[in-house]
């Protein structure tokens, strides 16, 4: 039993550890999702519409 909550208190440790490391990478893509997707300019039109056309043919 006490291996058993000894593991446990570990998975509970490295669950916290990665929600912390991970909720500013979220946080950051969460806002920048706010926007229209891929920018219909440039770089990002050329992949929009060769992807377009990949997905008709």
């Amino acid at each position: 039993m006490l291996s058993l909550t000894h593991s446990a208190t570990i998975a509970l440790r490295m669950l916290t550890l990665a929600a912390l490391l991970m909720a500013p990478v979220g946080a950051v893509a969460y806002s920048k999702a706010s926007g229209l997707g891929i920018g219909k300019q440039g770089a990002g039109l050329v992949l929009f519409v060769t992807l377009q056309r990949q997905s008709m043919s």
